[in-house]
């Protein structure tokens, strides 16, 4: 009798979703702050550069597509930028702070004027580069976890705490649910510096509260919404790191694995130990998961090589099951829409060698035992 041959398991390969904006872009961004540009200009260039990242998306070989976060202010403040100079302060005493991968400190402002409301949607953005791409498209969004900074303390007359949660949880909820509603291929959420907070707030128990809330949101999705929803962890845990000294990747990942979703986008290759954070994956992995490792890292200026990447998804698949396991970068290229610490060029070679990679270890992955 012939050998029932093995079904071929594919191991998908996303961006986390920021692209650095060109050159043109961010002087045409400082030229509108000066009141040079109308905002109607500003947003022709974004698109123009939109429609270019798109087709150089696809020249890398990526099936999965994202807006580059181009027209973004950020990652964070999008769904408030619009109201910032009216329903928040930043005058207040001792802000809490978040800090890119790239070392730059932006303060979060708090709100002083109620009720917490979203100004802008991501479902906007989507639908812009839904104009330019056939491709499938994943959309990023904030987690409220990361909103929920804004107003830590009951400072606004009859307004209390939790009545702020249920406003960003409702807000936060269309959010997401517009997003799969238009068409998104996966709706990723932004936890990324949710450990940073952690240490500036110096409350232990403010990670779980974190996970608390995103679930509160989540389990508004029924269990098959759930398989188009995943979350992004990027933290710094590199040996020399001076941002945020004491903060175990570990113990985030152990809270991050209670979310009720099934995709998780995990930062690895800048580790300096991932034997220990793949070990710590495969105890807290379950059966309707799906992990995605970031095999290149953003901060850094070396792009990796296929075989280098390669390489690692093979340690990888030694602790998570082929057809739980997926690769990414480690984080956005540039969360914010003025960085500029990583080339364009650089990004898309670096993602040109993430497929690659991927392809090499899925071919040594799926050869006959």
């Amino acid at each position: 009798m012939a050998e029932l041959q093995k079904d071929w398991v594919t191991i998908p390969s996303e961006l986390i979703g920021s692209i650095p904006r060109s050159v043109e872009l961010v002087e045409a961004q400082r030229t509108w702050r000066d009141g040079e540009l109308t905002t109607d200009q500003l947003a022709l260039l974004q698109e123009k550069d939109l429609q270019n990242v798109l087709f150089e998306l696809q020249r890398t070989g990526s099936v999965q597509l994202t807006d580059g976060e181009l027209t973004k202010p950020s990652f964070f403040n999008y769904p408030i930028y619009a109201l910032v100079q009216y329903k928040f302060s930043f005058d207040e005493r001792n802000l809490p702070t978040i800090i890119d991968i790239h070392g730059h400190q932006r303060s979060v402002p708090k709100l002083i004027d109620a009720p917490f409301r979203y100004s802008t949607f991501a479902v906007e953005y989507l639908r812009t580069a839904q104009k330019y791409t056939k491709h499938p498209l994943k959309q990023a969004v904030i987690a409220p976890s990361a909103l929920s900074i804004l107003y830590m303390t009951e400072s606004i007359d009859q307004y209390s705490r939790e009545e702020f949660l249920d406003d960003l949880i409702n807000e936060a909820e269309k959010d997401v649910r517009q997003c799969l509603e238009a068409g998104a291929d996966k709706v990723q959420l932004d936890f990324a510096k949710t450990e940073l907070t952690l240490k500036m707030k110096q409350n232990a128990n403010l990670l779980k509260e974190f996970i608390e809330i995103n679930n509160r949101l989540l389990n508004r999705f029924s269990r098959e919404e759930q398989k188009k929803i995943g979350v992004h962890v990027c933290s710094d845990n590199k040996a020399d790191n001076v941002q945020s000294p004491g903060i175990d990747y570990s113990e985030v990942l152990e809270q991050v694995f209670q979310l009720h979703l099934n995709n998780f986008y995990l930062r690895l290759s800048s580790d300096q130990d991932p034997d220990k954070i793949l070990s710590l994956i495969s105890k807290l992995i379950q059966p309707h998961h799906r992990v995605f490792i970031g095999v290149t890292d953003p901060t850094n200026g070396h792009v990796e090589t296929a075989e280098e990447i390669r390489d690692l998804i093979l340690k990888a698949a030694k602790y998570i099951p082929i057809d739980q396991l997926g690769t990414t970068d480690d984080c956005g290229f540039a969360p914010y829409n003025d960085s500029e610490s990583i080339s364009r060029e650089k990004c898309y070679d670096k993602i040109r060698a993430r497929i690659q990679g991927t392809k090499l270890a899925e071919e040594i992955l799926n050869q006959p035992l």
